[in-house]
């Protein structure tokens, strides 16, 4: 493999796109610490290592911010905000029909629902800063430090014209990093926004891992590598595992030529539905928290007793109510989100126009009954892996009180295999076009 790579930097075109995704990456990285105007960093530095940061709203939107979330830098929101936004716009398909049509009319259709996506980031990307400041400055952001006008305020000098310039940067920086994923996409190599959230996940790794070592000594440190060795190898296991459909396409004849009469298969991936169903079971589960968070009384008196079931039941992680709500959440958002993304009918129709049949299966209903048929089957197991995946850092912090960002496990884990998976094949392919052996033998 190394010798593969030091081929594509022998490579011009090669060595040209990979050094470009390098230094995209880089400015992505050494935003995350450059703070935003009117943050004073010194208090900052000293509210993150008093408050409990491993739950709640830091646990997600930290994650795919490579800490940039805590450091209250320009990059803060990093690219939740752009995800939200795709993800949005794809559930959109489903119930308004002028979407679907864009969807279906190619690159120029496809083309007009990225421009609506860029505008969606932007606007979330405005909601999201004017909430990050909002409690900067009541001091929630850190439970209860750095409220303005105390002496650690995060921000001193709360006017309306910091104020402004700071919801300004920080939606600036949003939109900034949505511009550096499409460059990497268009001019380097791999999917640029995926690669962004990949650099920003595999940052926190050594963090995570020290933190082990420090609380937990070097047995139980060497104890974690191994058995996240042996994760690592099942999820990049079960991520290849695909339920091949035999497809057949008829002899036809065009003008003089004959058209068609070859194999196929439609590849139906285990897990289709990758890391959106344990973001969506996450995000979920911290509403209830979110919504305990405003109703409970200021003078802590007279707390509602769906306030205090809550609260001892869906904020921690290391609660079986909680994890066994995680788990069915996770299961359900993944049969509901292959629903959305894969459409037998739509896939029958295509075969039934270019000509191609299911060995053994009549074109039309018959064909979209079976392919309903192996995509119900297939997700049965893919959602009970995503479940049990999403519950390792769960069951980490039981074990050995790791916190909920533990490295080997939930969102950080498969996102970082797919999307290294997916660029490897990429820079394997390019290599392959030029004659020269691939990455992957």
């Amino acid at each position: 493999m190394l010798t593969a790579f030091g081929r594509a930097f022998r490579t011009p075109d090669l060595r040209r796109k990979l050094l470009f995704t390098l230094g995209i990456l880089a400015i992505f990285r050494l935003g995350a610490f450059i703070p935003s105007p009117g943050i004073d960093y010194r208090n900052v530095q000293q509210c993150v290592s008093s408050a409990n940061t491993s739950q709640g709203i830091y646990q997600l939107v930290n994650l795919f911010s490579g800490g940039a979330l805590l450091q209250v830098s320009i990059f803060a929101l990093g690219i939740m905000p752009y995800i939200t936004a795709s993800i949005i716009v794809q559930l959109l398909r489903v119930v308004i029909p002028r979407f679907q049509e864009l969807h279906l009319e190619g690159a120029q259709g496809q083309g007009q629902l990225t421009q609506y996506t860029r505008y969606l980031t932007i606007a979330l990307g405005l909601l999201n800063a004017t909430t990050l400041v909002t409690l900067a400055r009541s001091g929630q952001l850190f439970s209860g430090c750095g409220a303005a006008g105390s002496a650690g305020a995060l921000i001193p000098n709360d006017n309306l014209v910091t104020i402004g310039l700071l919801i300004l940067t920080l939606t600036a920086g949003s939109g900034l990093i949505m511009w550096m994923g499409e460059l990497v996409t268009e001019k380097g190599v791999g999917n640029g926004m995926s690669l962004l959230i990949f650099v920003a996940i595999a940052a926190q790794f050594p963090t995570s891992l020290g933190a082990i070592l420090k609380t937990q000594g070097w047995g139980t440190f060497l104890i974690v590598l191994v058995l996240g060795l042996v994760i690592v190898a099942l999820v990049v296991f079960v991520e290849q595992s695909q339920r091949r459909v035999p497809v057949q396409y008829a002899k036809r004849m065009i003008g003089r030529r004959t058209m068609g009469g070859t194999s196929t298969y439609i590849p139906i991936k285990v897990n289709m539905a990758g890391v959106i169903p344990v973001i969506f079971a996450s995000s979920m589960l911290y509403l209830p928290a979110l919504l305990a968070q405003f109703a409970t009384p200021k003078n802590g008196a007279n707390v509602p007793g769906w306030i205090e079931w809550i609260n001892n039941y869906l904020t921690r992680g290391d609660h079986p109510i909680y994890m066994l709500m995680y788990f069915l959440l996770t299961i359900g958002f993944t049969y509901f989100y292959v629903a959305i993304t894969f459409n037998p009918e739509e896939v029958s129709d295509n075969m039934k126009k270019y000509g191609g049949f299911i060995p053994g299966i009549r074109a039309g209903k018959p064909t979209q009954d079976y392919l309903q048929y192996v995509i119900s089957r297939v997700t049965l197991p893919g959602s009970l892996y995503l479940g049990i995946v999403a519950l390792i850092p769960l069951i980490a912090l039981v074990m050995i009180g790791a916190n909920q960002n533990f490295p080997f496990g939930g969102t950080s884990l498969l996102i970082i295999v797919g999307v290294g998976l997916e660029t490897v094949k990429q820079i394997d392919a390019q290599l392959q076009q030029r004659h020269y052996e691939g990455l992957l033998r």
